[in-house]
């Protein structure tokens, strides 16, 4: 693995502006899952577009694939990764000035394993060269993070040395515009979708600034669990139409709560993709043997999934929250995550309880989020205590924060799964909504989705 000095780093990352651009890919972490979360894209310079340097990367790793006997060769520590592209991540592919890119790809191994590897590139359209190549994560888990200094420059920072902010950590509160922006495909026939909205609960204070939508609106609330719902009917002429839903938030870091309005079995209740089996009573069983109360029971179970899981957003089956897959493969995204610790808990009588929304970045005030992101909660000890076990995978000088915390920066979509609205989709009920849900035809169709933000100046102004 080639090094650079931090000196050499700067200058290849000075003048770097926030803000990104996203592809659809399901997520989501997260990450940042992710530097992936922590570098902004500039604006082009020298007419590079991010189709270019996309273009430029895989061609590189191609190129070195052919030569390999179809593996792309990473010298790393003491020997040679044999590894295959996974995805390159369009959401922070990067001019850093003229001549000079920045690519963030997931590659991985024979074994399943996934690098998340930086290309520093330098020349123009169809004539780049690599001029550093850096593993940045093991399976989801950073070696290095990033920072931004005063002058706008970006460094790395070791693990070691990073600080909760650093990691993705605002404590306190956090005041944020919010920008959820879907665009219509190509329509051959009569669609409709179906779209959170975010809205006002005790940690956070939502106003809906504007709205921009095509075709027929409705606001729908679902019948299980209140979370308002849009949905619209669209015909083919709302081709390549925008949908935006433009939020101002004000959030507060989340600790244990009670809540007046209790409604435990439902939060006892399994489902097709988190079920009640004698797999995951048996299991969890055996984790809190010995344990005392619900409060220790949980924390045994929330270790136990850390332990267990891996986080890596590869092959079949990932991202759906289906906790037997979580199970059986032992990774996945931070819906796994969390399925599979909900599955554990109600099969031991602990109700738990899902959300999610986005989790805005600690290390830039403005620009592109790496799509949604996922959470949970448990009941003990007469409280609501929350838990974000992916994050606390990830970061584990932070895992016991996220047991019993979730920081202000983040903003709620839904809460729930299995989501019942009328009308609703052909499919049936909504596995859980942070993305648009579009039928065309009554067939479920992919929509291209962007999430963006910008926190006030210190002027006020935004």
């Amino acid at each position: 693995m080639m090094r650079t000095t931090m000196l050499a780093l700067m200058l290849a990352i000075v003048m770097m502006l926030v803000g990104c651009t996203q592809d659809q890919s399901n997520e989501t972490s997260g990450l940042f899952t992710e530097k992936c979360d922590q570098i902004a894209e500039t604006n082009a310079v020298a007419n590079v577009v991010t189709a270019d340097i996309q273009a430029g990367i895989e061609r590189y790793i191609a190129e070195e694939a052919d030569r390999g006997n179809g593996y792309f060769e990473l010298p790393y520590e003491d020997g040679i990764l044999l590894l295959k592209l996974v995805r390159v991540h369009t959401e922070y592919l990067a001019n850093l000035g003229p001549g000079r890119h920045f690519a963030c790809v997931d590659l991985v191994t024979v074994q399943g394993d996934i690098y998340d590897v930086d290309f520093f590139m330098a020349g123009d359209p169809g004539e780049m060269t690599i001029t550093e190549t850096t593993v940045h994560k093991f399976n989801g888990q950073p070696y290095y993070t990033w920072e931004q200094g005063e002058d706008k420059v970006w460094g790395r920072v070791a693990m070691e040395n990073a600080a909760p902010g650093h990691l993705g950590v605002v404590y306190g509160s956090d005041e944020f515009e919010f920008v959820y922006r879907a665009t219509v495909p190509e329509l051959t026939n009569s669609a409709r979708m179906w779209l959170p909205v975010a809205g006002t609960d005790p940690f956070q204070t939502v106003e809906l600034l504007s709205l921009r939508a095509p075709g027929t609106r409705r606001f729908l609330t679902d019948r299980d669990h209140d979370n308002q719902v849009l949905f619209l009917e669209l015909e083919p002429q709302d081709s390549g139409q925008t949908v935006e839903l433009r939020y101002h938030v004000q959030r507060r870091e989340k600790a244990c709560y009670t809540e007046q309005a209790l409604d435990h079995p439902k939060y006892l209740q399994l489902a097709s993709i988190v079920p009640d089996t004698t797999q995951f009573s048996a299991e969890a069983a055996e984790v809190i043997a010995g344990k005392s109360s619900d409060l220790v029971r949980a924390r045994a179970l929330y270790d136990h999934v850390i332990d267990k899981m891996r986080y890596i957003k590869f092959g079949d089956g990932w991202g759906q929250g289906d906790a037997v897959h979580a199970c059986d493969s032992g990774t996945g995204n931070c819906t796994d995550f969390h399925s599979y610790f909900i599955a554990l808990a109600r099969s031991v009588d602990i109700p738990a309880r899902f959300a999610i929304g986005a989790s805005i970045p600690s290390s830039r005030n403005e620009g592109r989020i790496n799509g949604y992101h996922c959470w949970a909660e448990f009941y003990a000890d007469g409280k609501w205590w929350p838990v974000d076990i992916s994050e606390g995978d990830k970061y584990s000088s932070l895992a016991t924060y996220y047991f019993g915390h979730h920081p202000a920066n983040r903003v709620e979509f839904s809460r729930g799964r299995n989501l019942v609205v009328e009308p609703g989709p052909a499919a049936g009920s909504i596995n859980f909504l942070a993305y648009p849900v579009l039928e065309v035809g009554g067939e479920p169709v992919k929509i291209a989705v962007e999430f963006s933000f910008t926190r006030p100046r210190p002027d006020g102004s935004s």
